[in-house]
């Protein structure tokens, strides 16, 4: 049963509801059209077949010449085969009468829904029916010809039932294909029946006659004696055996070699200088006088600069566009009252295909993952069909303008990420602001973390370290020496204790020093480490941490994706309560080494939803930016 259908603007105006209309209280629970056009229209994934929510499905199609959006909505377990066709037939119906002035429809349109929702519904039906037909017959050879297939020795499955069946409802409802494939599987356990124990004993009596072969005097004794002569020419004879013995006893009788110690290189002939080769103050020495030359070196941090991370592309486009502009003024009345006269073109998918296709390689030479890059460019494409173009206007050009406002749309974020704000906030409540930096290994988590320290004492908040790698060997010791050089405490418990209690005991000892923030320190953890996964869901879960930022390098291609996602995955299944917390933002780190492979940003954004909020650009404490997205869009498409 269909729940609802809305047809409404990409500006968000409500033109049409069958709820409405029909005069039926709406019985949706929750948003699922509110989230779809946050998951889904927003975030420029509009080229997905449908989208789920809860317990409902949902199908949306556009009109991109009008602007117009059309939803249905249906309970996920009907697997409704007309939703698609309906969808089809209301939009074409509806544009016909669609007038930008009118803002209601409810008079006009419910009629012509009732008859073209009735007329799918006979459609879908008869789909089902002629579908059911075909399904005995496909069902038949997995009830019957169980022996035959035992004795073929399984080589009949994938022409049997579930082959037939599946390639038969293949573009068809979910509900047929299951139906297909569980004969499938009723004919994979015909087919396995009768395999195991041939298969078996003709693998015992391999392995015996192998056994046999090698002359192994390990083997069972009841497989049987093996013939002494035999054995005797295939190792070479009874003198062979003995130089094979004296080979295989020699190794033993040789004396061990000495290691070479390990020497100070000498140059030029010169005398070896005595002493080691460290140079590091010792702190207990120097280590004051250390601190403060650090402090006084660094100077501000990068984050309260608004630079351009590439300002000459940026500069190089916008001369550009004031030459085309200028070019166009001189152009005069001519050519504006010719493109009036001109008419338009009506922009058709396969249009597009070589402009998005070219787009799509230069994203990937970008860095930007190939799935993400596909992705971005059916959305574009979905957005663009149907649209109306100018004659003088280039296909090219306004597959371009389309991805640019796509890009800038996915990487601009969607809620505010002012944490000098949010740490205000949490300052009146009376508690500490508390940071959770996660990530894989070697990323730069503690020196990012050690960064954004910097940053925070330069707007005069008390900081507070938490060392919980309490997995890695030297971890605690480098927080401890960026602490020492930053002047903050730092709360440590050493090595091989649970991450979490650590964490937990320095939110407390930072509520009672009235400290503002809390930076914890985690282990780098792959995203396939279970037990390290575990650990790292149990301290999020046990301290409800204020911000939890995901540490990525700008290196990466299309492991972020897999990164991101099993990081965010992980934490979902492994919570302990009914809303899983997962990654709020991300902190991407080595972004001087990248020169303008910038495509990371765009393909962690994208597939976490999480924006942006720290650029890690070097090795001081003042390497600190905020991300730039205009300059990294014209990066992308440079």
């Amino acid at each position: 049963m269909l729940e609802e259908l809305l047809i409404f603007t990409r500006g968000g105006l409500i033109l049409w509801s069958s709820c409405r209309a029909l005069g039926v209280a709406s019985a949706l629970k929750g948003s699922p059209i509110d989230a779809l056009i946050r998951s889904c229209l927003l975030e420029e994934r509009s080229a997905d077949a449908s989208f789920s929510q809860d317990t409902y499905a949902l199908k949306w199609t556009f009109n991109n010449d009008l602007g117009l959006v059309f939803v249905a909505v249906y309970q996920r377990m009907l697997h409704l085969l007309y939703v698609e066709d309906l969808l089809a037939a209301v939009r074409k119906e509806f544009s016909q009468i669609y007038d930008p002035k009118r803002v209601s429809y409810d008079d006009g349109f419910t009629d012509v829904f009732r008859q073209l929702h009735l007329e799918a519904e006979a459609r879908g039906e008869a789909m089902k029916k002629t579908r059911q037909s075909t399904l005995p017959s496909s069902r038949a050879p997995a009830s019957g010809g169980g022996k035959k297939l035992s004795a073929l020795g399984g080589r009949a499955g994938p022409q049997g039932a579930g082959g037939g069946g599946g390639k038969k409802g293949g573009a068809e409802s979910g509900k047929d294909d299951s139906d297909s494939s569980d004969s499938g599987k009723d004919h994979n356990k015909l087919t396995n029946k009768g395999q195991p124990q041939n298969g078996l004993n003709k693998d015992s009596s391999n392995a015996r006659a192998l056994v046999a072969d090698n002359g192994k005097e390990n083997g069972d004794p009841n497989d049987g004696a093996f013939d002494v002569n035999t054995l005797r020419k295939k190792i070479g004879g009874k003198k062979n055996g003995k130089k094979n013995d004296a080979v295989k006893k020699a190794p033993t009788a040789k004396a061990e070699p000495k290691k070479n110690v390990k020497k100070d290189r000498v140059w030029d002939d010169q005398p070896r200088k005595a002493g080691k080769l460290d140079f590091t103050d010792p702190a207990d020495e120097r280590g004051e006088e250390m601190i403060e030359q650090a402090i006084a070196h660094q100077g501000d941090s990068m984050m309260d600069k608004d630079e351009a991370l590439s300002s000459d592309s940026e500069d190089e486009d916008e001369e550009g566009e004031e030459n085309a502009e200028a070019g166009q003024k001189k152009k005069g009345w001519f050519t504006s009252m010719f493109k009036s006269i001109a008419g338009n073109n009506v922009l058709e998918k396969a249009d597009l295909q070589p402009a998005l296709k070219a787009l799509k390689d230069r994203l990937m030479t970008k860095n930007v993952a190939e799935e993400i890059a596909e992705k971005l460019c059916e959305s574009v494409a979905a957005s663009l069909e149907g649209k109306k173009l100018g004659s003088f206007t280039r296909i090219s050009s306004t597959v371009q303008t389309a991805m640019e406002e796509a890009l800038t749309r996915i990487l601009t974020p969607r809620r505010s990420i002012d944490i000098l704000r949010d740490v205000q906030a949490a300052k009146e409540r009376g508690k500490p602001y508390v940071v959770v930096f996660v990530g894989v290994n070697g990323v730069g988590k503690s020196t990012n973390l050690a960064k954004v320290a910097y940053w925070l004492l330069q707007h005069n908040l008390s900081v507070m370290m938490a060392a919980c790698d309490t997995f890695r060997s030297g971890a605690v010791e480098q927080l401890r020496t960026h602490a020492r050089r930053l002047q903050i405490p730092i709360f440590e418990k050493g090595y091989e204790k649970d991450p979490a209690v650590v964490a937990k005991e320095a939110i407390q000892e930072a509520t009672r020093n009235k400290s503002d923030v809390v930076l914890v320190d985690t282990a780098g953890r792959m995203q396939d480490n279970e037990p390290l996964m575990r650990a790292l869901s149990k301290l999020i879960n046990l301290n409800k941490p204020d911000l939890v930022l995901f540490v990525g390098e700008a290196l990466v291609g299309n492991d972020a994706v897999d990164q991101l996602n099993k990081f965010n995955q992980k934490l979902a299944d492994l919570s302990t309560v009914p809303t899983a917390r997962l990654i709020d933002g991300i902190v991407l780190t080595k972004f001087d080494t990248i020169d303008d492979k910038v495509g990371a940003a765009l393909s962690m954004v994208y597939i976490s939803g999480s924006p942006v909020m720290f650029v890690g650009c070097g090795q001081s404490y003042t390497d600190l930016k905020k991300l730039n997205v205009k300059s990294i869009v014209k990066t992308l498409l440079k």
